[in-house]
Formats: structure tokens, sequence, C-alpha cells
């Protein structure tokens, strides 16, 4: 069994951990989360902690990797991820689109986002001993290729087109941040199309995103989803432990 412990998923901050149940091994989505919270929840035990995975340069994905790589763990992430917060040393491993690689358990490959950053990657994860895959794309308005075999989703859900249309007709949002909102995060209308072209049988389990506090609507999101898949589907929650059992059946 894997599990993902939520630290942060929205724009306040973006961190997940994917461990397995069996061993003391950890893998870090993205480090928009203060350092403090991290210790934390992994107990202060670094030596668990096998690597970082940062999509993009921007803080609430990137906050604490410096001091993580100060720590002592190793941070992958784009070329242009790195150049773009000068961040240089042994620590920091370039990685690049479609080129798979592996730490600890874990088989990671790379995929180009769409995003307004230097060189944004979401990331297929396989966990080796037991072959379950988990897709994490954040951050992107739209997702140019079809997946596989995916057994989880963790996938950017942040707006609904229609909410935030109306938000920018009562003056909530201004219609230049509506504008950044459409070439930048994943509205509800495109996480779906997505899906309907990667979903499959061995989908076991949708989980949503990187929600917008103004432009979205949780429980219409995950209504929706549900209704044209059947599989279920959660939103992601701070604090919040996710089991992801595709083992045992």
């Amino acid at each position: 069994m894997l599990l993902i412990s939520v630290l942060g998923s929205s724009s306040n901050g973006n961190c997940y951990l994917v461990q397995s149940h069996e061993k003391k091994e950890i893998l870090m989505l993205d480090a928009g989360v203060s350092f403090n919270e991290i210790q934390k929840t992994i107990n202060y035990k670094f030596d668990d902690l096998v690597g970082v995975l940062v999509t993009h340069e921007h803080g609430d994905h990137i906050k604490s990797v410096e001091k993580l790589a100060n720590t002592g763990i190793d941070i992958y992430a784009s070329k242009g991820t790195f150049e773009s917060k000068e961040l240089i040393g042994h620590r920091y491993n370039v990685i690049h689109e479609l080129q798979e690689f592996t730490i600890g358990n874990f088989k990671i490959l790379p995929f180009k986002t769409q995003h307004d950053a230097a060189e944004p990657f979401g990331f297929l994860i396989e966990y080796i001993p037991t072959h379950e895959r988990i897709l994490y794309a954040t951050d992107t308005f739209y997702l140019k290729y079809k997946f596989n075999n995916i057994n989880y989703f963790l996938l950017e859900c942040n707006y609904i087109k229609e909410i935030a249309k109306k938000n920018v007709e009562l003056g909530i949002i201004e219609k230049t941040r509506y504008k950044r909102l459409l070439k930048s995060h994943m509205s509800l209308e495109n996480c779906i199309e997505f899906l309907k072209h990667s979903i499959s049988i061995d989908t076991k389990k949708i989980i949503l995103i990187h929600l917008s506090d103004d432009n979205s609507d949780e429980k219409k999101m995950i209504s929706d989803i549900y209704d044209v898949f059947s599989v279920e589907t959660i939103a992601a929650k701070n604090g919040e432990i996710i089991k992801l059992e595709k083992y045992p059946f």
C-alpha cells in the first residue's frame, strides 16, 4: 500500500509525501511549505526522505528546497527551474523531459506541463515493488500527453470557468488575473477532457489538487468527475493522509 500525506495543496503552498506502508521510504513532490512543517511531518527522520521532485520555481512549490538541500536531501528539477532560482550544487540534480530515472524504489518520468514558468514538469511515478503508477500534474492549463495504466491521478483541478467569469463580473478577481488563470492553471473542463484520454480500467482513485479559493466548487468538481468516470474522486486537504489501496486488491 502507498500513502500520500498532504502538507499543502493551494496557492499558499504545495507539498505531498509519497511513501510505502511497508518501507520507510519517502518521496516528496514539491516543497512549497515551511521547513518546520516538513520536519515535523517526517518526524525529523531525514534519512527516510529519498528525494524531492520540484515541478517549477514558483514559491508555493519551491519554498523549502534550499533548506532541504542544505540538510543533505537530493533535489530533482529541470535545468530551467534551477537556473531561474540560481540554485547550484551537488544536491541539485538536473532532469530532462521524457528521460526516465530512479530514486530509491521509485521510477520517475518527467514530462512537460503548460505554465508561466521557466521549464515546468509533471511526473509519472511508478513504485517498483508493486508497479503502482501515480500521475502528478499541477500548475498546468492542459497536458499534451496521453498516459496509460495510471492507478492514481494527483491532478490539478483549479477552477470552474463559469465561476471565474462571474467573479470577474463581480469585481472579485481582476481581468488580468483571469487571463493568466486561463493560461496557467487547469479548469474542471480541461481536467475532464484530459482524463477522458488517460483514464483506464487500472485507475483506482482521482485526487484533485490545488483548488482555487475563489474560483472552485469542491463538491461540484468531485461530482462532475465521478459522474463521467465512476472512479473514486476526492479533493486533497491539508494534513490528510490518503491511502492508495490498489494492493491488496
